[in-house]
Parts: C-alpha cells; sequence; structure tokens
C-alpha cells in the first residue's frame, strides 16, 4: 500500500489527499485546513477525512479546533516521529439527525516496521454550522 505522507519539502497541495479520495489536497482537505473555508467541513464524513489528513501532516491545531470543547483534551499528546499513516478506510456513515452523525473508519499505521490498525466509530456534532468530533469507540 503507497505511503500517504507526503515527502518532506514539497507542495503538499499537488499531491493526492492523505484521506485516500484521490483528489489533490487542495482540492480536499486542504480547503477545510486553511484559507477561507478553514473549519467549514459541510459533513462529519468529510470532517474526520480532514482530521484524518491534520493528523498526517502533524497539523495540531486544525485537530484541537474540530474537536468539541466538551470532550477536548487539554493538550495534545505528541505523535511518534517514527509514525506512518498508511492509508484510511470509511467503512460506514450514518446522519443521526441534523446535528448529530457517526463514521466508522479503520485508518492503518506503521511504527517501526510494526503495523497498526486503529477501528473506530466517531462521534460528531455540528455546533454553530460546523461540524466537531465528540469521541470515539476504538473496535
Amino acid at each position: 500500500m503507497p505511503d500517504d505522507n507526503p515527502p518532506p519539502c514539497t507542495d503538499v497541495a499537488d499531491h493526492p489527499c492523505p484521506c485516500g479520495t484521490g483528489q489533490p489536497y487542495r482540492e480536499c482537505c486542504g480547503r477545510w485546513h486553511a484559507g477561507p473555508q478553514r473549519l467549514q467541513a459541510p459533513s462529519a464524513q468529510a470532517l474526520m477525512r480532514s482530521r484524518y489528513s491534520a493528523y498526517v501532516l502533524g497539523l495540531d491545531d486544525y485537530l484541537v479546533a474540530t474537536w468539541h470543547p466538551r470532550t477536548r483534551p487539554a493538550q495534545l499528546e505528541p505523535g511518534d516521529a517514527a509514525l506512518r499513516w498508511l492509508g484510511l478506510e470509511v467503512r460506514r456513515c450514518a446522519q443521526v439527525d441534523a446535528v448529530h452523525a457517526t463514521v466508522e473508519f479503520v485508518a492503518r499505521s506503521k511504527i517501526a516496521g510494526r503495523a497498526f490498525r486503529l477501528h473506530e466509530t466517531s462521534r460528531f456534532e455540528r455546533v454553530d454550522g460546523c461540524w466537531l468530533y465528540v469521541d470515539g469507540t476504538i473496535d
């Protein structure tokens, strides 16, 4: 499986988005990360994909900004420098009501040659027009 982490010192905007849609980063999650559409992901799935891309790219400020204040940690733990994200698979999305949704996904990574798989069903809430990550259940 190809490595989703873009090479250093390149214009990431021209690379395929780390979230796996196949679109250029600038036209996919990049628009939610920076610029006039920052923090305006139109759905829980778009927000979840943009948060995965933020983890890949080390955009901690975006992760904090898109975490519901009710459940947001006081600070993010530093990521392991050896962590390499390998891919994202969205398995299921459910719109519970106008302001609540869930997204089930599997994110694959590797640290020091050892593969890991995060299978989570995340809960999202729309607050003041913006989708926010609330929490998740890890399977």
